[in-house]
């Protein structure tokens, strides 16, 4: 059966395990519009995936390395949560094919990469996959970042990789529009810095292709990118997602107010 080819997209991963805990610092409800908009997610789509490859925010490689393990086991990745958020669980198979693909892709590319066999997933690939998949019944494949943080080479991972959304594979970029937790800590007003970026990022990610790339690879110089991104592996997920986009125009598919910072979320096709 011929699939309807498959949007890119760029997701908020939320806070560690945020939307699996009761929050007594701020309110309760802070989490609940993400979670229920990731609910819906894969319901919004063509079809159901056969398959995920995902970049999260979480991952950085000197060489770029492509999780091949069959049945990945969990990295609880973060720090002083409550016990029970360390024994969630999420047993969704692996693909060494689908891996082997896109080292494959990568290499026809000229993008150097490796096989990993024993990677698992981390909490920026589980924590939003588990609520958008709790089934956890669809295949999944983490690749890593490269640790250059080179926003040309991420955009250049996801080119060589826009295939696989004919296949009927999903391409998910895992990490923040807004990304500084001191600004967040000390409680200072992220609202202002958050706006503007997030406006440029709308604009950005409308606009024609070749466009698009160009700003996205100067992010540095936009309103607020820097105090919104001190360091930007949370930004480089929406690169390979744009990167996968082709000649496909984003657009803005989800906006919300987190501890006082505007995040969104965008689909590319």
């Amino acid at each position: 059966m011929k699939h309807n080819s498959l949007p890119s997209l760029f997701i908020p991963h939320g806070g560690g395990p945020c939307f699996f805990m009761d929050w007594t610092r701020g309110p309760s409800n802070t989490w609940d519009k993400m979670a229920d908009w990731l609910k819906g997610l894969i319901g919004s789509l063509p079809q159901k995936p056969d398959a995920i490859v995902i970049f999260s925010a979480h991952w950085e490689e000197d060489i770029i390395r492509i999780n091949s393990n069959p049945s990945p086991e969990l990295i609880f990745d973060y720090y002083g949560f409550p016990e029970h958020t360390y024994q969630l669980t999420f047993p969704a198979p692996g693909s060494p094919e689908l891996a082997s693909k896109i080292q494959k892709l990568f290499s026809q590319a000229s993008i150097t990469s490796e096989l990993d066999p024993t990677h698992g997933f981390d909490h920026g690939t589980f924590v939003p996959l588990k609520v958008m998949l709790p089934a956890a019944d669809i295949p999944v494949v983490q690749v890593s970042l490269h640790s250059s943080l080179d926003p040309a080479l991420h955009l250049q991972m996801g080119h060589a990789l826009k295939s696989l959304r004919d296949e009927n594979i999903l391409i998910l970029g895992s990490g923040m529009s807004f990304h500084n937790m001191q600004i967040l800590n000390q409680g200072v007003d992220s609202q202002s810095h958050s706006t503007h970026f997030n406006q440029w990022l709308d604009h950005v990610n409308s606009a024609a292709p070749d466009e698009r790339e160009a700003l996205l690879k100067q992010w540095q110089s936009a309103p607020s990118g820097i105090p919104c991104h001190p360091r930007e592996e949370h930004l480089l997920p929406l690169m390979v997602a744009a990167g996968a986009a082709g000649d496909d125009l984003g657009q803005n598919i989800f906006t919300d107010q987190v501890m006082g910072a505007t995040v969104s979320a965008y689909q590319f096709g």
